[in-house]
């Protein structure tokens, strides 16, 4: 089973692990909001279509490659303030490390592969967020 949702809604991570709880390992990753460097707001774009069609891509992959039962990507856009859920990738599998090697590979290469685009605000002044060049490395180990 795979579950793909781009979503201006809280994530209910307590919901997302139910859909997952088949086969004998679970593994998540859930990012927040950083308020680093005095971040107030963090608006996040997406080309609708287009970022569900490369989230499902994503799952896809890490499905066939490591034999996953589930897999699940939930991502946040617009207006989200520091603390708050952005993103929950999860994995199940019959054991552990293919559902921790699946939910590493998925938060990896959406941070490359989905198109998002970051806007952050800070001091009441906006500024987008280019890439950066170790989520580049990081997804690049999966290739």
């Amino acid at each position: 089973m795979i579950r793909i949702l781009v979503t201006t809604d809280a994530i209910d991570i307590a919901a997302e692990q139910v859909s997952l709880e088949q086969g004998g390992a679970v593994a998540t990753f859930t990012g927040l909001v950083r308020a680093d460097d005095g971040v107030a707001t963090l608006e996040l774009e997406h080309y609708p279509g287009a970022t569900e069609a490369a989230l499902l891509r994503l799952a896809e992959q890490a499905v066939a490659r490591w034999s996953l039962s589930a897999a699940t990507i939930v991502h946040r856009v617009g207006p989200m303030h520091p603390g708050e859920r952005i993103v929950f990738t999860g994995a199940a599998s019959a054991h552990r490390a293919a559902a921790l090697e699946a939910c590493a590979f998925l938060i990896d290469r959406l941070k490359t592969d989905a198109p998002f685009w970051k806007r952050e605000v800070v001091a009441g002044k906006g500024r987008w967020v280019e890439a950066r060049e170790s989520d580049d490395h990081a997804a690049d180990r999966w290739r």
